[in-house]
């Protein structure tokens, strides 16, 4: 495909993009701080998308970047996680588009003796699966030790803290999503 077919396609895709999600070139302006008029402009193919146009753009509808511009796929996928420790914890994540559902594995050590855990409160809607290990979560006034194979899913709203009350590490899959995006599970 050559460089001028796929930026044809990128106006069409951004129309689409758009219609799926219900929204108005207004509404798309507002999040973006890109005018109406540009807009438009993409959409119709008027106006040759650039990055810093896209960019924005890819944050909005929460897709890669690659999905706008129809970006060939490179044929392995494979997710090749990387780990990151953030305050003792090591998460791998399990996913490689950018916004949307998240998933990820962590890797929580034994916490020592937290008598009063600070709760927490953010957006955002968030599904556990404890692989091994237990997991501890206070979840409002709830206080519950979670063992190989439960299953939690709250509103991240909620205040909340998760730790491992030991006695080896803990892991778990997390699935997190911004606010009102749930995990739909079918049986």
């Amino acid at each position: 495909m050559e460089d001028e077919d796929v930026l044809k396609g990128v106006g069409p895709r951004l129309r689409q993009l758009r219609l799926e999600r219900e929204a108005t070139l207004g509404d798309l302006a507002a999040e973006t701080g890109i005018s109406v008029s540009t807009l438009s402009r993409l959409e119709s193919g008027q106006r040759r998308p650039t990055l810093e146009l896209l960019l924005p753009l890819a944050r909005a509808y929460r897709v890669a970047l690659d999905e706008l511009v129809d970006a060939p796929e490179t044929g392995d996928p494979r997710i090749r996680p990387k780990a990151v420790t953030r305050h003792g914890r090591t998460f791998l994540s399990l996913t490689r588009r950018p916004g949307g559902l998240q998933s990820f594995k962590m890797v929580l050590p034994t916490v020592d003796d937290v008598t009063q855990p600070t709760l927490q409160t953010h957006e955002g809607y968030e599904w556990l699966y404890v692989l091994s290990g237990r997991l501890r979560l206070i979840l409002g006034s709830r206080d519950m030790v979670l063992s190989p194979g439960e299953v939690v899913e709250f509103d991240t709203r909620t205040p909340h803290w998760i730790g491992n009350p030991g006695p080896a590490a803990c892991e778990a899959l997390a699935i997190f999503g911004p606010q009102g995006e749930r995990m739909h599970v079918r049986s």
